[in-house]
């Protein structure tokens, strides 16, 4: 009989169905999330690791087009009002219900004046609760792009964040709260522990309204700052797939078994730009005035760098060289008049002699070296091209989290940087909005416009050109904003880099031509 049993207890462990072992996805990227919330940095990295936890009411698809994310369908009912249905049944990952509640506090919040990132509801007005699954959106001017603007701004648990003393966003490097270290999403994954700058790792949210496009359980992202011990590990089987190769590794990659590089074009736009605004830059041997207001200058440095040297050389051919703020696949983009200005060393000279500085300057520039591809290295080159006339530039290169810190609001710590820009519309009026319209705190416009720029005449064609429907009149105001910029010169476009990620044969992913990187679309077999 106990023969008996046994026998019949083998049978069912040997007929059973076996568990389904846990899919784990190893990454590594050079820099790391600045802090887990989603309103201290508008930066692509940041934004999008976050949106595997929170998530907004638009959301986008995998060729970058509009879909329903917390918010299952959306309407304009009038010029300035738009009407938004919430998903039903969506649980914050501690069990309570996502409300209209927690929509009207997201907005408020993203507007606070510790926010950085209000530029994404810069148009609202006010936010309405017209029902429990309904919330009119109200605009100070039509803004046709509101569904847009919306994918980057993440919605976060009123009741949570307000029990924990984060009802407004910290500002990162200055002041601390709970949320900046720990999350309570709605996303696909949630947080299992966050080691800044080492190691953060996330779960698969088994009670996630939505469904895996992916098969990936367990997600460890890694911060492996050296490029050589960042390749290392992915060839060697250490990590599943890295984020940003290094140009100088692409071939080597590209002829070792069991990887593959996974290169597309991208949207960003990579810029030098000039503090204008202040009467004595912070950082270089000129006192009592600022080089950078002159004219002369900017056009003498503009003359000086040599982008298609740096396009060849530094980039290995993997970028492509601009002259406008923003490059094809772009709304508004115009390909007439993107066209550089020559190398001309003698004419720059001339220029710097004529504003006084003819033995040059020195100043100091300000850049990430790992956030943007071969960005350290950028800033080398560049320094070496304004050697030759004359202006010692000083590479003051750093990790992105100081740099962000030091050079983004509220500090604006810099004289001249390199950074870049992909606008969350893919229009242009995201990249004038933030970018190059004077400073306001009230409506958010400038808040990315590091140098202090202004310039009513831009101003006024960027007021128009967020209402305006009509695709020819609208066309023609960016095209007068793009040509007052580039007479201006507040700052130098480089390059649309190319986005070059590397991984295993095993992994199948989703690469954007925003640079983001949903967990959702990552199937590791």
């Amino acid at each position: 009989m106990r023969s008996m049993i046994w026998a019949a207890a083998a049978a069912l462990v040997l007929t059973a169905p076996l568990a389904r072992a846990e899919t784990v996805f190893k990454w590594a990227n050079d820099g790391d999330v600045r802090a887990m919330d989603p309103y201290t940095l508008d930066e692509t990295v940041q934004n999008s690791f976050l949106q595997n936890i929170y998530e907004p009411l638009v959301r986008r698809s995998k060729t970058l087009g509009l879909e329903p994310g917390l918010a299952t369908s959306w309407k304009l009912i009038n010029p300035t009002t738009w009407e938004f249905k919430i998903r039903q049944g969506v649980k914050w990952q501690d069990g309570t219900p996502f409300t209209v509640d927690d929509v009207l506090f997201s907005i408020q919040r993203i507007k606070s004046k510790t926010s950085s990132t209000s530029e994404n509801a810069a148009t609202i007005k006010e936010v309405k609760k017209v029902d429990n699954q309904t919330v009119d959106f109200i605009t100070t001017v039509p803004d046709p792009l509101l569904p847009s603007e919306l994918t980057n701004v993440d919605m976060l648990p009123k009741a949570w964040m307000t029990a924990h003393g984060a009802a407004e966003p910290a500002i990162v490097g200055k002041n601390s709260n709970y949320a900046l270290m720990h999350t309570m999403g709605t996303g696909p994954y949630e947080l299992v522990s966050r080691e800044p700058d080492r190691k953060t790792v996330l779960k698969r949210n088994p009670a996630w309204w939505g469904k895996l496009d992916g098969n990936v359980d367990r997600v460890e992202f890694n911060v492996i700052s050296n490029a050589a011990t960042r390749v290392a590990a992915l060839l060697s089987g250490e990590m599943d797939m890295i984020y940003s190769v290094p140009p100088q590794d692409m071939a080597r990659i590209a002829h070792s078994s069991g990887v593959k590089l996974l290169i597309t074009p991208e949207l960003r736009t990579i810029y030098f730009g000039f503090d204008v605004s202040r009467k004595q830059l912070l950082h270089s041997n000129v006192k009592g005035k600022n080089p950078f207001q002159d004219l002369r200058v900017r056009e003498a440095f503009a003359k000086a760098i040599d982008e298609n040297a740096i396009v060849r050389s530094v980039m290995q051919g993997q970028a492509r060289a601009t002259w406008e703020m923003m490059g094809p696949g772009v709304n508004g983009f115009n390909p007439s008049m993107n066209k550089r200005p020559a190398v001309d060393i003698a004419g720059a000279k001339k220029l710097l002699a004529e504003a006084g500085y003819p033995h040059g300057f020195e100043v100091q520039l300000d850049c990430p070296n790992d956030r943007y591809v071969a960005d350290a290295q950028i800033c080398t080159a560049a320094a070496a091209m304004l050697a030759k006339i004359g202006v010692k530039v000083d590479v003051y290169a750093r990790t992105k989290s100081k740099f962000f810190a030091d050079v983004n609001f509220p500090k604006y710590d810099t004289s001249m940087w390199l950074i870049g820009w992909t606008p969350s519309t893919y229009d242009a009026q995201n990249v004038f909005f933030s970018l190059l319209g004077s400073q306001d705190r009230a409506t958010g416009r400038g808040l990315f416009n590091l140098g202090g720029y202004s310039n009513p005449k831009l101003d006024k064609l960027i007021a128009a050109m967020g209402p305006e429907l009509d695709p020819k009149k609208r066309q023609d105001i960016i095209n007068q904003a793009i040509a007052i910029v580039q007479h201006d010169l507040p700052t130098i476009p480089l390059h649309q880099q190319s986005i070059v990620w590397a991984a295993r044969d095993n992994i199948s992913v989703v690469q954007p031509a925003d640079d983001s990187f949903p967990m959702r679309w990552v199937t590791k077999k």
